[in-house]
């Protein structure tokens, strides 16, 4: 799909499930083998990242990877809590009061970097060719991203 600038929509695709953050890293040397390893305090940003990619290769098959300036549209779905919806026969009901959007932990911020990881030598070369990122947290219906992806054209 072309964008009125011209631009290319390249890939738009769901990742299903709650998004993870990629956690604080922490690096160590092996004594044994003098090699650095990298670690993660989150655990669950491994499974998230790949279910990232999986979704890409579903939603596109390039026949090389992107180059050139990228546009990353995001928005990380998450489950409202039960304060958000009336009691007893409303239970099921939204109270006018909830919010729209997300505001609590995780920071946005934190939760683009494995969703760039993931899709970095599966849609662009380097993560670096992201020029412009829109991304919001909301809540929704079901937990997961939708990822839009655009190169730009210069």
């Amino acid at each position: 799909m072309i964008v009125p600038d011209g631009s290319i929509v390249i890939a738009q695709f769901w990742v299903a499930g709650k998004p993870q953050t990629g956690g604080s890293k922490k690096a160590f040397v092996n004594k044994k083998t003098g090699r650095a390893i990298v670690t993660e305090d989150n655990k669950k940003s491994k499974p998230w990242r790949a279910d990232v990619q999986a979704a890409a290769y579903r939603a596109v098959q390039l026949e090389s990877l992107l180059e050139g300036p990228l546009v990353l549209k995001v928005t990380f779905y998450f489950n409202r809590p039960k304060s958000h919806y009336g009691s007893g026969k409303n239970a099921a009901v939204l109270k006018p009061s909830a919010p729209q959007y997300h505001i609590t932990r995780p920071d946005t911020t934190k939760l683009i970097r494995p969703l760039e990881d993931a899709l970095t030598g599966v849609l662009w070369r380097d993560d670096s060719q992201i020029v412009l990122q829109f991304a919001e947290k909301k809540f929704g219906e079901f937990p997961g991203a939708a990822v839009t992806v655009i190169r730009l054209i210069e």
